[in-house]
């Protein structure tokens, strides 16, 4: 395995991932659940999410284009739509997460948690086409390294949310974090768009 095309994957599944953006989910849960409970929602929210994005690995393009019937581009700009859309709401509202106080922790763990939170649209858009630019193995070990790096900081959220709010960062953090998954988005539908006009050109 090349060193360098591995840590590529992986730098780029991480930035996709946003372990910065779940750091200010898990610590806005802070005042809902229990210490104990937390760290239930991020190990198995984690969970679900390998899961998630393992299964589109091994059977994305079969998934998307024998079930669905969907070509890899609509996927693409349709992914790059929500995911400008929660970057926007993140802008707007300074969070991207808003938990009533009777919500219980079963409906929060699988949707918004793990998905699309962990394993985004960007993120499986990303394991569906990656495997053709570095390889399969590499592909997995990449996403796996990534989650777990995620996992770590979704753990420790609470200390590193309490530091960010002494040091008064946590809103900028917030805002910019917001601002670059709204160019993820839309930089995924540029992307889609120009995937499609080749395909019809």
């Amino acid at each position: 395995m090349d060193v360098k095309v591995f840590f590529s994957a992986f730098f780029a599944f991480l930035a996709l991932i946003n372990p910065i953006q779940k750091v200010f989910v898990v610590f806005s849960l802070q005042d809902n659940y229990t210490k104990n409970e937390l760290h239930r929602i991020v190990y198995k929210a984690t969970l679900t999410a390998v899961f998630v994005l393992l299964l589109f690995l091994f059977l994305g393009e079969a998934i998307l284009g024998y079930v669905f019937n969907l070509q890899i581009y609509a996927f693409q700009i349709t992914c790059g739509v929500v995911l400008f859309y929660n970057g926007f709401v993140g802008l707007q509202k300074g969070a991207f997460l808003s938990i009533d106080k009777g919500t219980r922790l079963e409906d929060i763990i699988t949707v918004p948690i793990a998905i699309p939170m962990i394993a985004g649209p960007a993120t499986i858009t990303a394991v569906v086409t990656m495997p053709a630019v570095y390889g399969r193995w590499t592909t997995i070990g990449a996403v796996i390294l990534a989650l777990g790096l995620n996992l770590l900081i979704m753990r420790y959220a609470d200390r590193i949310g309490k530091f960010l709010s002494r040091l008064n960062m946590m809103m900028p953090l917030i805002r910019i974090t917001a601002l670059i998954v709204a160019a993820i988005g839309l930089q995924m539908i540029l992307l889609g768009l120009q995937d499609f006009i080749t395909q019809i050109g």
